[in-house]
């Protein structure tokens, strides 16, 4: 025997399912995307579109997943300190700290990256740059620096970002082009 419950929900759900079937889906402009089926599935899951049930029933909406490896400032960031141990990196918070880093005795270097934005410009990123320095009895001060290290870190980035972008921005251009053109 089936319970009052489970026709209750039985009932919701195919009421749910007819009232949004009315509901227009989003659609696309054909001019703005690639004519090849494969190219458009590619170019729809690089941009984190897609059908979503969330959407359908009236939910907030999906969500636009970008990953860390599709932000020229994070790689390049990322890349430019790669020389040193990581203590956290945190995509989604935004912050790469680094860990302790010696290569003379008594005197360690510790960054902190804060993304404050994805675009690639100077004031998208700030850095600190703290200096540990020891005496033999292990006492040790340490301090912020506003030094030239900074200064090169950042240029650094900024320099492989704008790469970086360059190659993704060429790359898409080229992947999209309409090749198969008939007369």
């Amino acid at each position: 025997m089936i319970s009052k419950n489970k026709i209750k929900i039985a009932i919701v759900l195919a009421l749910a399912i007819t009232l949004t079937a009315c509901q227009s889906l989003p659609g696309g402009d054909a001019r703005k995307n690639p004519p090849q089926p494969d190219l458009r599935v590619k170019k729809n899951l690089e941009e984190g579109k897609g059908f979503r049930l969330d959407n359908v029933i009236g939910g907030k909406g999906g969500t636009n997943f970008e990953f860390a490896s599709s932000n020229e400032l994070w790689r390049a960031s990322l890349d430019t300190i790669d020389f040193m141990p990581l203590l956290s990196a945190n995509y989604s918070g935004g912050i790469i700290i680094t860990d302790w880093y010696s290569d003379q005795p008594n005197e360690s270097v510790k960054i902190t990256l804060r993304f404050l934005s994805n675009e690639v410009r100077s004031d998208a990123i700030n850095i600190k740059v703290f200096y540990k320095k020891c005496d033999k009895l292990m006492n040790c001060v340490i301090s912020e620096s506003n030094g030239n290290l900074k200064k090169e870190i950042k240029k650094e980035i900024l320099k492989k970002a704008a790469i970086y972008k360059k190659q993704t921005k060429d790359k898409n251009f080229k992947e999209y082009e309409i090749t198969d053109i008939k007369d």
